[in-house]
Parts: C-alpha cells; sequence; structure tokens
C-alpha cells in the first residue's frame, strides 16, 4: 500500500528501486554490504582520513564488490547525496541560521539562564528529556536537533555539566518520539500499511515512549557520560565575546557587547576587502545600544517552526484533504517554509529589537554558516552511501530471508525492520519493508493488536545507528565526537530505545 499523500515526500526520500541495480548474488551482496561498512569505518579510524572521502570511498567498495555498473554507481550515490542535501541540508543551513541570531543577540543566554536558574544540576538530564520530547512531538529528528544543539551546548557550558549528560536525554527524547509517535513519517507509513487505528497507536505509542526516553535518556546519559568525555567543537558553540576581548578593546567601547564572536566571520557581501577569510567581522565605529531580547519573544522564535510544524500534523488527523485550510497547514508547517518563517522572525526580535543594524544582521547570518559546511558535507555522503546499499538490493534481501520464518507477528516485524535499519541506514526503508511483509497478518489481529504490531516495526527501524546512517553523522559532528564515540554513545542510545521499546510492547500485548 503507497503512503498517504501527505507522506509522498517526506525530508529524505531514499526508498529502493523498482529493480536493483546490480544481479549480484545473496552472498555477494552480503559481502560487499560488510566490506563498504568496514571500509568506512577503517578509513575514518585507523587512516584518519575525513569521512566525506570515507563515504565515498566506502561506497565506491560496496559498488565495486557488488559488481554495480561504474555508471549505475555513480548516479545512485548523488541522487542520494541531493536527496540528503535537499531536504536534511536546506533544514541545517535554516535552523544554523536561527541558532547564529539566537546566540548572538543573547537570547540564547537569556534562555539557558532561565534553565540554570529554575532546575537544579540533577534535574537537567530530565528536563532536557522533557523538552526535547515536547517539541519532537510534531519535528523532524533533524530539525529537532538543529534548534536544541545550541541550548544544550550552552546549559552544558554553563553548569560545568558533561556534555553527553544533557545530550543524550535531548537526543533520546527526538529519536523515541521520530520513531514511535504519530504524526511522523515513518509511523504514519505503518499506520496506513498495517491499516491500524491511528488514534490507539498515539496513545500505546506515547505509553511507550515515556519509558523508553526516561532508560535511554537520563538513566543512559549519566551512565556513558564516564566514558564519552565529549567536548563540543569551539566552532559551533554559540557564544559572544567582550570587545575586551578583543585586541586593543579598551574604555567604553571594551564594555559592550558586540556582535563579533565565534559564528561571525567575514562576510564579503556586507564587508567587501575586510581582511583574510574567516577574520572577525570589523564592526568598529557601528557600535549600537545591545538589548537582549527578552526570554519570551526568544522562546516563542524558537518555538515558532515547531508550533506551524505542530498545526501541520493537526490538520493532517482533522481536516479532509483538498480543504482550503488543509491546504495552506500543509504549506506553512512544511519543514522547510517553517524554519524560513523562524529566521525572518528572528531577524526582528533576536536581530533589530536587539540592536542591530542591517549589516550585522545580515553578517550574523552569513557567519552562522561556515561552521556547518562540513557537517552539511558528511551528512550528506552519508545518504549517498545509504543509497547504494539501497539501490543495490541490501534492503529486499533482508525482507525475503525473513518471509518464511515461523515467528509472531510482533517479533517478525521487529527483526525484519531491525535488519533493514542496520543494512540500509534507512529508519524510513526499513518502516516501509518490515510493515509491507508483516501487512497480510494484521488481517487477523485485533485492533490493539494491529497497533502494537505498528509500534514493534517503528521500534526495529531505530535499532543500532551507525556509519551508513546520516544521522550518525549528523550527531558525530555537532557533539564533536569520534566515530567510537559516537558508537558508544548514539549508536547504543538508539540500540536501548529498539530494545526497551519492543519490551514495551511486549508487556502491553501480555496487558491488552
Amino acid at each position: 500500500m503507497p503512503p498517504p499523500p501527505a507522506l509522498a515526500a517526506p525530508l529524505t526520500t531514499l526508498a529502493a528501486p523498482a529493480e536493483p541495480v546490480t544481479t549480484a548474488g545473496d552472498a555477494q551482496l552480503v559481502v560487499a554490504a560488510l566490506l563498504g561498512i568496514a571500509a568506512v569505518v577503517l578509513l575514518i579510524a585507523w587512516a584518519k582520513v575525513h569521512p566525506f572521502l570515507s563515504l565515498i570511498l566506502g561506497a565506491a567498495v560496496l559498488g565495486v564488490v557488488a559488481s554495480v555498473a561504474p555508471d549505475k554507481m555513480i548516479t545512485s550515490f548523488t541522487a542520494g547525496v541531493g536527496s540528503t542535501v535537499g531536504g536534511v541540508g536546506l533544514l541545517i543551513a535554516l535552523g544554523a541560521m536561527i541558532g547564529g541570531l539566537l546566540a548572538e543577540s543573547g537570547g540564547a543566554d537569556g534562555i539557558v539562564g532561565r534553565i540554570v536558574n529554575r532546575v537544579s544540576g540533577r534535574a537537567l538530564p530530565w528536563a532536557m528529556a522533557g523538552v526535547a520530547a515536547l517539541i519532537g512531538l510534531p519535528l523532524f529528528f533533524e530539525v529537532g536537533v538543529v534548534l536544541l544543539v545550541p541550548i544544550v551546548l550552552l546549559v552544558s557550558m554553563r553548569t560545568d555539566v558533561p556534555l553527553m549528560k544533557i545530550g543524550i536525554p535531548a537526543l533520546a527524547g527526538l529519536s523515541v518520539l521520530h520513531g514511535l509517535v504519530p504524526p511522523h513519517p515513518g509511523p504514519l507509513v505503518a499506520i496506513s500499511s498495517l491499516d491500524a487505528d491511528l488514534g490507539l497507536t498515539l496513545g500505546l505509542g506515547l505509553l511507550v515512549a515515556i519509558p523508553t526516553v526516561i532508560i535511554s535518556g537520563p538513566v543512559f546519559g549519566t551512565i556513558i557520560a564516564r566514558y564519552v568525555p565529549a567536548t563540543a567543537p569551539a566552532a559551533l558553540l554559540p557564544t559572544r565575546r567582550d570587545d575586551a576581548g578583543r585586541a586593543g578593546g579598551s574604555g567604553a567601547g571594551a564594555r559592550q557587547r558586540d556582535v563579533d564572536g565565534d559564528l561571525l566571520t567575514d562576510d564579503d557581501l556586507v564587508n567587501p576587502g575586510g581582511g583574510r577569510p574567516g577574520a572577525p567581522v570589523d564592526d568598529s565605529g557601528t557600535e549600537t545600544a545591545r538589548r537582549t531580547p527578552a526570554f519570551w519573544p526568544a522562546v516563542i522564535t524558537v518555538l515558532l517552526p515547531v508550533v506551524l510544524m505542530l498545526l501541520r500534523a493537526i490538520g493532517e488527523l482533522a481536516l479532509d484533504e483538498g480543504t482550503a485550510g488543509r491546504k495552506t497547514l500543509d504549506i506553512v508547517g512544511t519543514p522547510i517554509v517553517a524554519l524560513l518563517a523562524g529566521v525572518i522572525l528572528a531577524m526582528f526580535t533576536l536581530g533589530y529589537q536587539a540592536g542591530f543594524n542591517r549589516s550585522q544582521v545580515s553578517s550574523v547570518i552569513g557567519g552562522s554558516l561556515p561552521p556547518i559546511a562540513g557537517i552539511l558535507l558528511i551528512v550528506a555522503a552519508g545518504g549517498g552511501f545509504k543509497q547504494v546499499l539501497v539501490d543495490a538490493g541490501v534492503g529486499n534481501l533482508v525482507a525475503d530471508a525473513a518471509k518464511d520464518a515461523s515467528l509472531s507477528p510482533l517479533l517478525l516485524g521487529w527483526l525484519v525492520a531491525v535488519g533493514i535499519r542496520v543494512a540500509t541506514g534507512s529508519a524510513t526503508v526499513a518502516t516501509i519493508t518490515a510493515a509491507g511483509i508483516v501487512a497480510p497478518l494484521a488481517a487477523s489481529m485485533d485492533r490493539p493488536g494491529v497497533a502494537l504490531l505498528a509500534l514493534a516495526v517503528g521500534c526495529g527501524s531505530l535499532f543500532f545507528s551507525h556509519v551508513n546512517d546520516a544521522g550518525f553523522w549528523l550527531v558525530k559532528e555537532y557533539f564533536g565526537l569520534t566515530v567510537g564515540q559516537t558508537i558508544k554513545s548514539w549508536s547504543v542510545m538508539e540500540t536501548i530505545i529498539s530494545v526497551v521499546g519492543f519490551a514495551g510492547v511486549l508487556l502491553l500485548d501480555l496487558l491488552l
């Protein structure tokens, strides 16, 4: 069954083609997938090759071993890169612009100050998990990451709480909601394929999500923080400097905060010939009276994209397709449109209202992009590597191997989703394929059973994110981790979510 119209264009569409790009046998595909993944890990961890190049070379190893024709291999990889940049890349860029204005205006300082003053150190991981789960309800995972990361980094820096201790709860809140609770694409696709009751699945999904977030977030985050001493990349720290910190700063000007800082670099469109690339923008003589944005305007600016996307989700559930209201919400709630609206609002509430002039606002926005250039390339290459895996037929191989297994529908759905997730890195492909395989079994199940089957598939689609998943590289780069640290923290966290969530599904199956 095809996904509903509202899901026809998800953020990153990496579905398997009608025919694989190779005629390799099953054993050859397994060897190709293993060697491709091993090549990526060895190139990064042992040869110290940049992840962007490692992912390209790993895709090449996979394609060669799987006997994929060179032209088809290149087409597959570039299609994956293009779809990832067209979806996730734009969201990262727009989110970084909001984060840059939030940081440079002092709005992030105000939010962090309020959190730190109201919540004690022990409660911070729990607060982060709760906030992430709340805003993660309508947000795609990538959007939530780019909006939450500046807050997570600042809270960690201000409170001296280990980054992983509050970063893991935030990631867990986003990931659990993304995989288990509609209106996210994965759960909705499973619900549609299995003809499950959406309201019942939503309610049961929330019951499973609460303990799963607690165990994989604050509990696991407290443990893993002892073994992964992460330090956020300096270029991504959302901080400002005082004029006193600048060379030659003195007097009254030295006591004023300006827009120079980590996220503000030379922008030739604003300051032509202003010096070497990457040098701080020279705004001497243009200082204005700086006003730190109030708490609520800053919060409203950050939440605007969340609210717009939530309204779209509500419209998908409550309004008939084709009505004027539904069409309007579908447009304004599109992630790119919602984040663009957030950027425009931030230009006023966090830019002009904070005392920036037009050139300074433009400089801050331009300066927020260079630090994420590497992230964009790595995430894009991860999407290309994933697409080669999918197009080679690795996902179909796992699905075919599970069709004749004599297992319970819940376990079969979870295992198939796990296999395809690990093999391809795509939660969406895993969900669609697994739901399609177990769909015939759903016809003989009662309503709660079908809803639990959809949740079992969702849990399996989150299992062990690793180097073939663009989200793996997103987390690695944003939190300044090595590949090994990312596996110990992010990959293990995703596995805990999958296992604990599935255990919750089995418990509910016994009770209902």
